[in-house]
């Protein structure tokens, strides 16, 4: 059963009060009390914090198969729910409890964007790279150097502010590490502080104390600290005397694989009884059950850390040596931590000159030749699947659009349609103003639907006249892809702003000021946000500053409150530099979104 929660209640109860989409995807983006409440919102939040938790409707995991002996109906009535597999009408947990093996099968969109990329660089350069030639990538040295330095936008598992910083912070440059930081970054290990041991302990192998002596027996590879799964077996088994069965049993129940109570309880008290007969003080075993309990519920097995990590090693090769079709693969399988114009900007900061969609140049997905991208016909909001997928495929049979009135005749585009086009500049190949191409739409099309394609034996020149100058300035293209792309693509985010300031610092200049105040100014990428153990709200942000590279910033509960996100813009932040491990941020005291210029268009 789906239960409500943040988004789905904001966005249920938005709909009972008849906000349109517009103010109900405001309020989602900018939840966690960050916008003034009126009198709709407000019980909107209260009745909303009822909902929590309530059941939402019922769900299904595509992936897992239950496998059994005599047909599933004999033990259970299935039903048909819209998605269209046939379901069983109780969960795993009761499935394992009768004895029925489980099969997991999941989509994975990592592996997607390592293949679109191979076949890309085979296509554009006429390489054919072994993506897996895994022990080559690991031995590389620019590869090792990509690592360390944490540029591994679009690469799986290693791209999120979280672990780029975990990156940077342990210099991890070879694939042990990796596999040790794919599991610690895990929210199990952060919360009880043992990511930061974990680090300390890295860089001073020799300048720690090992809890006991079994911590230094079995977890000397990963300096003491529990990192995977079958380390909290290994300290449950030899520190605290339990079986192996009944370790793994905890850790399963751990990580909520199991819902026995009663079995979990008992060999919890089990744990307690075996270290005090093994004369260990209360403290010792309170603090290494500590760190068994906040970090199996979160934990990854070993293989499944070190398969992880073959396949961030195969994200790292293709961006460190064909970052351009890497970063289109990536964009055509919409599969990252991040929104698809941040990877857009990060193949423009790799060299890439970045096109609008063009008729004759333009495929369904993103595409590249050479070192230009031509975004896709996908990318185009509210552009019908039908009419993307059929331009690419009469060019491919009868050749290039000879201009606006060939394209007509030849795809049937409405004029609904074809104004997006318009809109987007994907007739620029013609040399005519876009308000000019306007015109000539209307002329031809009218507001008449086209009939079906037909051959014409003669055909009806369109309407030809002269039009006075238009004004045209560059700020409405910029607009115009805003609203039809979710993003700009003539012009930057910056390039929009009423302010010609940029920041006092740069992002790749916060090394040379710590412990200094700062001005900066930042297009928000991404926040997080976390609950402290007083119950309070805090966030982690993610910024790009003007020349296109990242920096993370922290914004404590007195200055949340004071100084809230405003939603997605750019930002002017003043705050003070500090360091971990070498790895810079800012502890933000104020924030302001900056505002934009006008939109001419209205």
């Amino acid at each position: 059963m789906s239960t409500f929660k943040g988004k789905s209640i904001i966005r249920e109860m938005g709909k009972v009060y008849g906000l349109p989409k517009a103010e109900i995807d405001a309020l989602v983006e900018s939840r966690k009390m960050t916008m003034e409440l009126d009198s709709i919102t407000k019980p909107l939040f209260h009745y909303g914090k009822m909902l929590s938790e309530f059941p939402n409707l019922r769900t299904i995991h595509a992936g897992g198969i239950l496998i059994s002996e005599e047909p599933i109906t004999c033990y259970t009535a299935l039903d048909l729910p819209p998605k269209g597999y046939p379901t069983t009408q109780w969960d795993m947990y009761v499935a394992e409890a009768i004895g029925f093996e489980k099969l997991d099968i999941l989509s994975q969109r990592g592996i997607g964007h390592i293949k679109d990329a191979a076949d890309l660089v085979l296509r554009n350069r006429r390489i054919k790279v072994d993506v897996h030639d895994v022990p080559m990538f690991k031995r590389d040295e620019m590869v090792k150097e990509q690592l360390k330095s944490g540029d591994t936008i679009g690469c799986f598992y290693i791209e999120s502010p979280a672990m780029r910083g975990l990156l940077k912070k342990l210099h991890c440059s070879e694939y042990v590490s990796l596999v040790a930081a794919s599991s610690i970054i895990r929210p199990g290990v952060a919360k009880s502080g043992m990511m930061k041991e974990y680090i300390n302990r890295f860089h001073n192998p020799g300048g720690f104390s090992y809890l006991h002596s079994v911590m230094k027996e079995q977890l000397e590879e990963t300096y003491g600290v529990m990192v995977y799964q079958e380390d909290v077996i290994k300290v449950c088994h030899h520190f605290a005397g339990l079986d192996l069965a009944d370790a793994d049993v905890l850790r399963r129940a751990m990580s909520g694989k199991s819902r026995s109570k009663r079995e979990m309880q008992l060999i919890v008290d089990k744990f307690f009884e075996n270290c005090k007969a093994k004369g260990y003080s209360d403290e010792l075993t309170k603090e290494v059950w500590r760190q068994i309990e906040s970090f199996a519920g979160y934990s990854f097995s070993k293989a499944h850390s070190a398969s992880y990590a073959v396949e961030s090693y195969q994200s790292l090769y293709l961006k460190t040596y064909f970052p351009h079709e890497f970063h289109v693969g990536v964009i055509n399988n919409f599969g990252g931590f991040y929104s698809t114009w941040v990877y857009v900007n990060e193949a423009k900061k790799w060299g890439a000159k970045i096109h609008l969609p063009c008729v004759n140049k333009s495929e369904y997905n993103t595409t590249i030749y050479g070192t230009d991208i031509y975004l896709g016909f996908n990318l185009v909001q509210n552009f019908e699947s039908s009419f993307a997928q059929s331009i690419p495929m009469e060019r491919l049979d009868n050749g290039d659009y000879t201009g606006l009135e060939d394209f007509i005749h030849r795809t049937r585009i409405t004029i609904e349609q074809l104004i997006l086009l318009i809109r987007l500049d994907a007739f620029r190949f013609t040399g005519i103003d876009k308000k000019q191409l306007l015109w000539d739409a209307h002329m031809i099309l009218g507001k008449s639907t086209p009939p079906p394609s037909m051959q014409q034996l003669f055909s009806t020149p369109a309407k030809h006249f002269e039009l006075p100058v238009l004004v045209h300035q560059t700020v409405e293209d910029a607009f115009d892809e805003m609203e039809l792309l979710g993003f700009p693509v003539t012009l930057s985010a910056f390039d929009l702003l009423k302010t010609d300031f940029r920041g006092e610092v740069k992002a790749k200049e916060l090394g040379n000021h710590i412990g200094k105040k700062v001005r900066l100014v930042g297009n928000l990428v991404t926040i997080k946000y976390v609950t402290t153990i007083r119950r309070d709200m805090m966030n982690f942000g993610t910024f790009l500053d003007d020349e296109g590279n990242f920096f993370d910033t922290v914004h404590f509960s007195d200055s949340l409150n004071r100084y809230p996100f405003r939603g997605r813009g750019v930002y002017l932040i003043l705050g003070r530099v500090v360091e971990e491990f070498g790895f810079p941020s800012v502890e933000v005291e104020k924030l302001a979104r900056l505002e934009t210029l006008s939109d001419p268009r209205y």
